[in-house]
């Protein structure tokens, strides 16, 4: 299975340079960047009231700032408050690539996947389009509950290392699972075969959450040097919507492989079934003549 994985990763490289891909990156980007500019022109002003009042609120904190200033370094606590907002919308920006990763690149680039790779793969459509917006949605939301039930642990650095990208990375197995074999597989296949291998999956989506954390520097960057912003934060967007473009890439790979296997060992088992009944069956006994 570990061949396996790096096999798909390999192939999933090689198809995000493809133009087909870099084409459909760029209408996640223009709605998510759409989204944000709306947001920031909204509410940029309300969040950092709201992040600076809570500041002020916590004696700890304005100790630590009153510290900070004896010191020469006062100019840290201006720098504080928008770096926080970042980090409170980084999660959201995340799960919204994701969602319109899934619903608007994955299925073409599964097409793609399949018409390149497997072309005699059998399409038996154990899934449907409601089924995918249902899988998205219901797993969207539980990561965004555990997201905030989990971000006052986030002040704890080992925790903010690792519960975020490991429900990124949950949120993203449990997606793209469904997504790449809702066409090819029968809803048996798509059960057993991610049954088979639900912890490589896990594994590659815990991969992606992390591959996912690296943009967060290009998005702070663009929060703490605003003459920059405008540049930096659309190609951090687009990085991240290239990133789990990859994701569905190394997905359908994997698992379109991981069912034609499963399909050729299932026609193996049945032909043994076969000549062993065969094998079993009594002969003829001789006809008798009247």
């Amino acid at each position: 299975m570990i061949r396996s994985v790096f096999d798909a990763a390999w192939r999933a490289a090689a198809y995000c340079v493809h133009p087909v891909v870099i084409g459909l990156s760029l209408l996640p980007l223009v709605l998510i960047s759409g989204s944000a500019y709306a947001l920031s022109r909204l509410y940029w002003v309300d969040a950092m009231d709201a992040v600076r009042g809570a500041f002020e609120s916590w004696d700890l904190l304005e100790a630590l700032f009153k510290w900070l200033a004896s010191i020469g370094m006062s100019g840290l606590k201006s720098v504080l408050a928008p770096l926080v907002v970042v980090l409170l919308v980084t999660p959201v920006l995340v799960i919204l690539s994701l969602v319109a990763v899934a619903l608007l690149m994955a299925p073409a680039m599964l097409k793609l996947v399949a018409r390149r790779r497997f072309p005699s793969l059998e399409v038996r459509r154990g899934g449907s389009f409601a089924g995918s917006v249902f899988v998205s949605l219901s797993a969207t939301l539980m990561a965004v509950m555990a997201l905030i039930v989990s971000i006052p642990f986030w002040l704890i650095p080992p925790v903010v290392l690792v519960v975020p990208p490991l429900i990124w990375g949950w949120l993203t197995y449990r997606v793209m699972s469904y997504d790449m074999l809702a066409d090819h597989a029968s809803k048996e296949e798509r059960q057993e075969v991610i049954r088979r291998h639900r912890w490589m999956l896990l594994g590659m989506g815990v991969l992606t959450g992390y591959l996912g954390a690296a943009p967060s520097l290009l998005w702070i960057s663009g929060a703490l040097f605003v003459a920059v912003a405008p540049l930096l934060i659309p190609v951090a967007i687009w990085i991240y919507t290239l990133v789990f473009a990859f994701s569905a890439l190394w997905f359908a790979h994997y698992l379109l492989a991981a069912l034609e296997v499963h399909r050729a060992q299932h026609a193996a088992a049945l032909a043994e079934a076969a000549v062993l009944t065969e094998s079993l069956a009594p002969p003829d006994g001789p006809k008798l003549v009247r």
